[in-house]
């Protein structure tokens, strides 16, 4: 009966330690995602030149004053799985950050 119960407490602090290591690095992807949505605005020329965004699934569209100062090379690097210009429009494929980066310009403009 003791080693049952010395086996439950085993159990149940390696648990709590995996617990404890799955939240860490949750919290770390969370910075990561915000540092990475900080460059892609910086990548787009700036919150200043940015005037719509639009979401759609994978899709990232964003109208620009200037689309000559967005680094199209710089936010391929980001992750974007391609880009499509048209007049002042980028179309970006970014895959479910989308949604995210859509939400992020929104709050900061």
């Amino acid at each position: 009966m003791e080693m049952v119960i010395r086996m439950s407490w085993e159990y149940i602090i390696i648990a709590i330690i995996i617990l404890i290591i799955l939240l860490a690095v949750l919290k770390a992807g969370r910075k990561d995602v915000h540092l990475e949505l900080n460059k892609l605005v910086e990548y787009l020329g700036g919150k200043d030149n940015i005037v719509a965004v639009e979401s759609n699934l994978s899709r990232f569209k964003v109208t620009l004053k200037d689309v000559t100062l967005a680094n199209k090379e710089a936010i391929t690097k980001l992750g974007a799985k391609g880009i499509v210009e048209i007049n002042n429009d980028l179309k970006i494929i970014l895959g479910p950050n989308s949604k995210q980066l859509k939400k992020y310009i929104d709050s900061i403009k």
